[in-house]
């Protein structure tokens, strides 16, 4: 349960406590459920969560189907067929995908069959084109062919009324080729969550305009905006705000939203107002948190919107992205809470110093001798995220990691 403190406008002041990450992480679990659901077309359901059970209103195949190209015919008719022993059928017709055979196959008899053509009731197996001439309207045989023998069967890849696709599955390309494959052609999933995305700061400029000397050009949002579809979000607009107080109330209040995400004016300066709105027009639930990087981190709710507050310092803006608005994106698409990382297990080379009861995010590197950490502090330095392999986190209660001691790194990489 998160403990209740009070986050009152701290600017110029500095924070007098800060909440715990597991205390911003409940909160977050509090405060998220998968969001209502939508009819997506199969074609685009690939990376979506489907709502319930899908249930097959057909069999696949819906008939026997021949597996290969060759000739149908009875497999009890071939035995003894071989290389000195060749046997004889009469071709009486053929059978092509979606256009079958029309008539009844005499003992003795066989017909041309392509892969996928459906197999006449009489027959049961299927010679492979290699072993078998036609030659004259008679066909010759080198092989024996066992009764079912290269026949796809009836509900052979899925049985009529039985579950292809669980509720609660994230629909990989494959699901949605076999959720076709039954005959949908739309498909309920959760929807993807509208994510908001507010950059703040007089000095902030767009990348690829001029900028003045003491200007600094906008990376944090290039960051999330990759972040947010990696973890089943939906842009729903970018805007950049500067300092304005009221142009930021405006973004914060408007409707069409479920997350907002505030880059830059969450910690404790004149300018940084992000905060006080929040609390001013909902909840302002956390601010500041014991971590590092990311302690000016905050969140809360406006409305029926979950917003957070991410420190404009690049690295920081990441940690707090992973750590906090990343989760409640991936818990309201119905996706898992956990990171998207890819994990290794591997042995410290040089110490990681922490202090107990502070969460420190690390960036390292991993080699073929173990990990290396590249920083423990530098906000600000984003290039560190391009050297690094990943990231260990050093939980609240520990000192750090001594050289030698297996850590967990998740690596950015992700799956």
């Amino acid at each position: 349960m998160t403990r209740q403190i009070d986050f009152s406008d701290v600017r110029m002041r500095g924070f007098s406590r800060r909440a715990e990450v597991p205390d911003a992480l409940a909160w977050i679990d509090a405060h998220t459920s998968p969001l209502d659901g939508e009819a997506v077309a199969v074609d685009d359901v690939s990376g979506r969560v489907i709502i319930a059970n899908l249930v097959a209103p057909i069999a696949v195949p819906e008939f026997d189907r021949s597996a290969m190209d060759g000739y149908a015919l009875r497999g009890a008719e071939t035995m003894g067929a071989g290389d000195y022993n060749p046997l004889e059928f009469t071709l009486v017709g053929h059978a092509w995908p979606g256009r079958p055979f029309d008539g009844v196959v005499p003992e003795g008899s066989a017909i041309r069959i392509m892969t996928g053509a459906p197999v006449p009731a009489e027959l049961d197996a299927v010679v492979p084109a290699e072993y078998a001439t036609e030659q004259d309207g008679r066909l010759t045989i080198t092989r024996p062919m066992a009764p079912g023998q290269h026949v796809g069967r009836i509900g052979e890849d899925i049985a009529l009324g039985s579950t292809v696709l669980a509720a609660g599955r994230r629909l990989r390309p494959q699901d949605a080729g076999v959720a076709a494959s039954v005959g949908f052609g739309t498909l309920q999933v959760i929807r993807q969550p509208r994510v908001r995305l507010l950059v703040t700061g007089n000095e902030i400029q767009a990348p690829g305009h001029p900028k003045g000397p003491f200007e600094i050009y906008d990376a944090n949002s290039m960051t999330l905006r990759g972040l947010v579809p990696r973890d089943g979000g939906v842009l729903e607009s970018h805007q950049r705000l500067g300092d304005d107080p009221k142009a930021i109330s405006e973004a914060l209040v408007a409707p069409g939203a479920d997350v907002i995400l505030v880059s830059g004016g969450s910690s404790v300066g004149s300018e940084d107002h992000a905060p006080r709105l929040v609390a001013e027009l909902g909840e302002l639930a956390i601010h500041g948190i014991a971590m590092r990087p990311s302690s000016p981190a905050g969140m809360g709710r406006i409305g029926g919107a979950l917003v957070f507050l991410l420190p404009g310092n690049p690295v920081s803006c990441l940690c707090a992205y992973d750590f906090f608005a990343g989760r409640a994106i991936r818990r309201l698409g119905g996706r898992p809470a956990d990171w998207p990382y890819r994990q290794t297990r591997a042995p410290m080379l040089r110490k990681i110093v922490s202090q107990v009861g502070r969460v420190d995010y690390v960036r390292v590197k991993v080699t073929e001798q173990g990990v290396e950490p590249l920083a423990l502090s530098g906000a600000s330095m984003l290039s560190s995220t391009t050297r690094a392999d990943g990231f260990v986190v050093v939980p609240a209660e520990s000192e750090g990691h001594g050289p030698g001691s297996e850590v967990t790194v998740h690596l950015y990489d992700y799956t």
